[in-house]
Parts: C-alpha cells; structure tokens; sequence
C-alpha cells in the first residue's frame, strides 16, 4: 500500500478470509493490526456483517456466527448503519455494475468515508476508477 489509508473498509471477503484462517486471512490480520497502530478507523457495514453471519451460519452454526461478529466488535470494527444516503449509492453501484448488493455496500461506504476497501473479490475490480482499494 502506497500511503496509509484514511480509513479502511472490510468486505465480506475479507472478513470470511481472516476468521477462516486462509493465507489471505493472514494479509487481513497484519492490515488490521496495521490499523491498530497507525489509529486508522476499520469498518463495515451492518449488511456486510449479516452477510458474513449467514455464510458462517452456513457453513458451521448460528452460535458460531454470533462468536464470530462477537470477535469483529471486540476488534474495534465499527458497524456503519445503512441509512438512506449509504443505501442509495449502493443501489448506484449495483444499477451500474454487475456486483453482490452487499459488496455494493461496502463500496459506498468506502466512497463516501474516502475510506479503502479490503478485499480480493474480483467484482471489485468494476468500481476501481470510484473507489480505493487494497487487495489481499
């Protein structure tokens, strides 16, 4: 990363890949800690965070998925509410490009807070020109 971020956004993508212990959830933690350090706010959106509960549902269990959005507050993640100014440009991400809703989200957030994303999901690379991003 070029210069430090103003601020940093998890994606779903992201978030999965740190709690699943993937070596891309390696790159997630050290940039987290990164964060911590440097006092750089990290955030999502709370369709983001229902986003990465159900896949975690899914994939083990509800009580396992409300450890693992346990875990993302106790590291100092801010959940961001989607209120109608967040929520409609979202809705402009996702007319505009062929992307998931909640990584619409995430992208919006991002824009609006000049904030960069944290990901590796590919569909990201559609918002690219509007958004800034760090890749993992």
């Amino acid at each position: 990363m070029p210069h430090k971020p103003k601020a940093i956004v998890l994606d779903s993508w992201s978030v999965i890949a740190y709690l699943g212990d993937e070596v891309s959830g390696e790159k997630v933690a050290a940039l987290i800690a990164d964060a911590h350090e440097n006092n750089i706010p990290l955030m999502m959106t709370v369709v983001t965070a229902g986003e990465v509960w159900y896949i975690i549902t899914r994939r083990t269990s509800e009580v396992e998925a409300d450890k693992s959005i346990a875990e993302l507050h106790e590291l100092g993640i801010e959940f961001v509410d989607a209120d109608w100014r967040l929520t409609r440009e979202a809705g402009r991400f996702k007319a505009h490009h062929r992307m998931s809703f909640a990584d619409c989200f995430a992208a919006a957030l991002a824009k609006q807070r000049k904030a960069h994303v944290v990901t590796g999901d590919r569909e990201f690379k559609q918002v690219e020109h509007e958004v800034l991003m760090i890749w993992v």
